[in-house]
């Protein structure tokens, strides 16, 4: 006769937290459940081991899944060690009471691997369940009970004949609501869609009698057809040995679990023991995703606990800079909260984390060294991150990253490294130069690059917005600092030619004062310039905010109106100059325009906007009439 039995102290009120509080999504329960399941089995298969016992064999420990929608009920029966009326009384009448845990401290085999932890996963099925019955009974022994509870009014547990060895929970689904659907538990496609999201790593097989369309024989014309199917694939790719693993099964699995319709660039499969022991098998997808470098994008890796998921996005097991990697990481070593739904910040998960990064850093060095082909690949999609892993970091990352970034060379027409550059250095040159602008097309053809390319530097391009940032976070590489040949004096001359340069600039002073009044405070200074070789003019920037970081600042929402000190630089070899002193000698009032002229010209070469471009065209005309008649 069963007796009505009430939950022990201030469990009732730890039953109704359970329900509503710690578990995040009610899906969850199937997943604690069968890994209820699973470790009922493991601790039957570990009797036989440890006792020789023949007649259990691992093959036959399955977990069955069984749906009735007339009656609305979901059970999950095992062929595991089961429970006695003293067992169902301890585990399921006192919540937090974890017989797998005890198991685990007490018993140690390569075989066996425990999941429970916490003692309170069963009662996640009250989260869809009215009523849950428990029936079992505990192998070598003949008689079997049952526990029954609907949650509120405590449980009853009572003799039941004819159990087989093992345990049987069979759910009575809730009533829907408008805000929960409780029927869903009863398809069979979203069963399986749950057990292979949550438990396709059990290592029993999960087993459900389903309904499939099959054509008849002889015939043209389909019948339903009950199978019973097995929902998990049991042994994950990642636990097996790599020499066994074909590059066509790593890319089938990436493909398939991380939606992708490519192959990866590269697949990084290790396996750590010691002090802190996982499996983690890590890809670099061949493309970035269409959102990738938007805020919609959600880095982190697959967590999962003994093959049992836990978490989709693990953020802090994949650091920013590293945000491109997809995969997924396996440890019996996380501490995982009671919901088994979000990690505890532990030291474990910090070193796995700090062992991944490691990881990913070298094989990115290996690639570039190896195959540079592939990296170049690589660097094409996701190299920006790399730079703003620098530029976030405030420079702190320089050292790590450093020598994974490429930049365009004008001199030698491909991308190289840092090292690379430093390498192939004149003897003597103290800076590394560079030259910001779109395209490698557009930065060739600034005024300012010719000169030092003309003194056989090489000068590298650097197109993404966050280059000049970034180089400032930088500020030298291997001790030479960096030089933008846009901004500043470059000191490319001789003594001699400083020399004669600042008497042109003495001797025309007038003149450039002229032209700088003219120009009504555009300009910082005017002044003629050894950095130009064949074209008459150029702009450069005074210290501080370069062309390329007021355009990008500017660009922002809330960038505001930044402006980088304009400094026009005129070349003293050109034609324009006896022109211009012509024109000042013979026509001074007439000098403005041709400043303007000139100071229109040169922020067009840099990219910029006339402020006035009908007052440009204007001039233009003009001139070219003066110079008809």
């Amino acid at each position: 006769m069963a007796e009505k039995k009430q939950f022990k102290a201030e469990s009732q009120r730890l039953l109704d937290l359970m329900v509503n509080s710690i578990y995040t999504h009610k899906e969850i329960f199937l997943r604690e459940l069968i890994s209820n399941a699973s470790d009922a089995s493991d601790k039957l298969y570990y009797k036989a081991l440890t006792e020789n016992i023949s007649s259990i064999n691992r093959q036959d420990l399955s977990i069955d899944l069984a749906i009735d929608k007339e009656n609305r009920t979901l059970t999950i029966t095992d062929h595991g060690i089961g429970m006695d009326k003293d067992e169902l009384e301890e585990h399921l009448g006192t919540i937090a009471n974890s017989g797998s845990f005890k198991f685990k401290n007490e018993n140690d085999h390569d075989d066996i691997d425990i999941i429970g932890q916490f003692g309170v996963g069963f009662y996640s099925a009250f989260m869809v369940a009215k009523k849950v019955e428990v029936s079992s009974r505990k192998y070598g022994q003949d008689q079997g009970y049952t526990w029954v509870s609907s949650a509120n009014d405590g449980y009853e547990i009572f003799e039941t004949n004819g159990l087989s060895t093992g345990t049987s929970i069979k759910l009575y689904l809730k009533d829907n609501t408008d805000d929960d659907k409780y029927d869903e538990y009863l398809d069979q496609y979203e069963i399986e869609r749950l057990i292979k999201k949550y438990s396709d790593y059990v290592h029993y097989p999960i087993k459900m009698d389903v309904t499939v369309s099959k054509k008849k024989e002889d015939s043209d014309e389909y019948e339903d057809v009950v199978e019973n199917k097995t929902l998990n694939s049991m042994v994950p790719l990642w636990k097996r040995n790599k020499k066994d693993i074909k590059l066509e099964e790593y890319n089938e699995f990436y493909k398939d679990k991380f939606n992708d319709f490519s192959d990866p660039l590269k697949v990084i499969h290790t396996r750590v023991e010691g002090n802190v022991s996982y499996d983690a098998l890590l890809f670099i997808p061949s493309q970035a995703p269409m959102n990738y470098y938007s805020n919609d994008y959600e880095k982190g890796l697959q967590l999962y606990s003994r093959g049992v998921f836990i978490m989709d996005k693990a953020s802090d097991l994949v650091p920013e800079h590293f945000r491109f990697v997809k995969g997924l990481v396996d440890s019996q070593d996380l501490s995982l909260n009671i919901s088994r739904e979000i990690l505890q910040h532990d030291r474990q998960l910090k070193l796995i984390a700090d062992k991944i990064e490691k990881k990913i850093q070298s094989e990115l060095e290996n690639m570039l060294k190896n195959d540079r082909e592939k990296y170049e690949s690589f660097f094409k999609n996701f190299g920006l991150q790399l730079k703003f892993g620098i530029y976030q970091s405030y420079g702190m990352l320089k050292d790590k990253l450093q020598d994974l970034l490429l930049f365009y060379s004008s001199k030698q027409d491909k991308y190289i490294t840092l090292k690379e550059y430093i390498d192939s250095m004149k003897e003597g040159q103290a800076e590394i130069y560079f030259a910001s602008g779109e395209t490698k097309e557009k930065i060739a053809t600034l005024p300012q690059v010719e000169v030092v390319l003309d003194k056989d530097y090489d000068v590298l391009f650097m197109m993404d917005n966050v280059d000049e940032f970034m180089i400032q976070m930088m500020r030298d590489y291997d001790g030479k600092a960096f030089k933008n040949v846009a901004q500043g004096d470059l000191n490319l001359e001789t003594e001699e030619e400083k020399k004669e340069l600042e008497k042109i600039n003495d001797d025309n002073k007038d003149l450039l004062t002229a032209i700088k009044d003219s120009l009504d405070n555009k300009v910082v200074d005017v002044r003629f310039t050894n950095r130009l070789k064949s074209h008459p003019v150029c702009l450069v920037s005074d210290q501080g905010v370069s062309f390329e970081m007021e355009k990008v600042l500017n660009a922002m929402p809330e960038g505001g109106d930044v402006k980088a000190g304009r400094i026009l630089e005129i070349n003293p070899n050109h034609p324009i100059f006896q022109a211009i002193s012509n024109v000042f000698k013979n026509k001074p009032d007439t000098i403005g325009d041709y400043a303007s002229l000139l100071y229109d010209q040169a922020l067009l070469i840099e990219g910029f906007t006339v402020e006035n471009p009908v007052d440009f065209s204007n001039k233009i005309c003009d001139l070219m009439i003066q110079l008809n008649k």
